[in-house]
């Protein structure tokens, strides 16, 4: 009979050597209390903090270079859309740094005078404005008083808004907020600035940055490089002439108005509208008629609410006719895609997205197009959407239907096939 110790387990016997058997280890697969760690484990460890940390330092370098990498692209695409212009001035002898400085020195030529006199007509009507305010005031205390049978005068108007708690406490807020201004504007300035340096780099240096990528890839794909990049300056270059094209009949409209309104500064007004409604996405359509619908407002305030129809009206003719059909031309993309790729811009990249979505997805769809391998269709009249026109299929919806219908109100019993035969 086997020994017990004294908790009533079975003490394990001697062999005939001598030598006690090894210990089994526990049940369960559980190391032994003075089991030692596997020599894998500390480096997992290691390796797995090290990949942690890796992902959260590259996660928080992404977030605070979102913004520079925005301008890059906004650069990348500026370059991309100046590039006919500098590679015809380069290929007649003349350098690409000194191309691509003269295209930016018209561009900022014209962008300076448009601004001067935009600036100088919209200091002109604001003093206007001030100084026509009170029979402004007059007028519309006067309508009221006519209309509402009430006993409104100027100087109790001027009063209570002059002791308001809503105007003290705007002045307020507007003096606490000159500083904020302040910032945001020299930090549009400070990107604008950012954005037209890589812009030059990217267009004077094209053939270097191009040979730089292409040092990199083997022959085969060099050459896909090289397409995709010309493909994205005809696709780029289509879009700018699209936005050119809906600016010029969104200002010759809006020009035709004003002057018909009778509103001064019509040509330019129009020049303003075409311009910021097609170049500033999402808002620009609302900076744009803000302007024209103040000049009004100066002339006549039925004015501004005739100039608030058109441009209305006028955008959902845009942005549902003239768009679609103008980029599905240039850009040779579906209008739906068109429409959608805005959308999707706009939900991933704001302002910026919406404005580089259509080139973007024009030249991924050109690019793409050359691998996607294309058959002939038959002949079938279902293709066209004409229904019934494959009789092998079996009988159609409105044969089967008046056959049911028959067999209803007779009795009868069979196929429509049947009926059909009979007939």
């Amino acid at each position: 009979m086997a020994s017990t110790d004294e908790t009533g387990h079975a003490a394990p016997q001697a062999s005939p050597t001598g030598i006690a058997p090894p210990a089994r280890p526990p049940a369960g697969g559980a190391a032994a209390p003075g089991g030692r760690m596997p020599r894998w484990l500390p480096r997992a460890m290691v390796l797995a903090l090290a990949l942690i940390a890796c992902f959260q330092l590259g996660s928080w370098a992404f977030h605070q270079l979102t913004g520079l990498l925005i301008n890059i692209l906004i650069a990348f695409f500026l370059a991309l859309a100046i590039e006919p212009a500098v590679s015809w001035m380069a290929s007649r002898g003349m350098r690409r740094g000194l191309a691509t400085g003269l295209v930016f020195l018209a561009v900022i030529i014209l962008s300076a005078g448009f601004v001067t006199l935009l600036g100088s007509m919209l200091a002109g009507q604001l003093i206007k404005m001030v100084e026509g305010f009170p029979d402004y005031l007059d007028s519309v205390i006067n309508w009221v008083n006519a209309h509402f049978h009430t006993e409104l005068r100027r100087v109790d108007v001027q009063e209570g808004l002059l002791r308001s708690d809503w105007l003290r406490n705007y002045v307020q807020n507007s003096a606490t907020g000159v500083l904020d201004v302040s910032a945001q504007v020299l930090g549009g300035l400070f990107q604008l600035l950012t954005i037209t340096l890589f812009s030059f780099y990217f267009a004077a240096d094209g053939p270097r940055l191009r040979r730089a990528l292409c040092s990199v890839l083997p022959p085969a794909k060099q050459a896909e490089v090289l397409r995709a990049w010309e493909i994205a300056v005809d696709k780029t270059g289509g879009y700018l002439y699209s936005r050119g094209l809906m600016a010029l009949v969104s200002g010759v409209a809006h020009y035709v108005l004003l002057q018909a309104l009778g509103v001064p500064y019509a040509p330019v007004l129009a020049v303003w509208v075409g311009l910021v409604s097609q170049f500033i996405p999402t808002i620009g359509t609302y900076l744009a008629g803000a302007l024209p619908m103040l000049i009004a407002f100066t002339v006549d305030p039925w004015y501004a609410l005739w100039v608030l129809i058109f441009v209305v009206v006028y955008q959902q003719f845009e942005n549902y006719v003239l768009q679609p059909k103008l980029t599905s031309k240039t850009v040779d993309i579906h209008p739906a895609v068109a429409f959608g790729s805005v959308i999707a811009g706009t939900a991933l990249l704001g302002a910026v997205g919406a404005l580089v979505a259509i080139p973007a997805i024009a030249t991924l769809q050109a690019f793409l197009g050359a691998y996607v391998k294309r058959y002939d269709v038959t002949d079938d009249p279902r293709v066209q959407g004409h229904r019934g026109g494959n009789r092998g299929a079996g009988p159609g919806v409105p044969l089967r239907a008046r056959w049911m219908w028959g067999r209803s109100r007779n009795g009868t019993t069979g196929s429509p096939g049947d009926d059909t035969q009979a007939d």
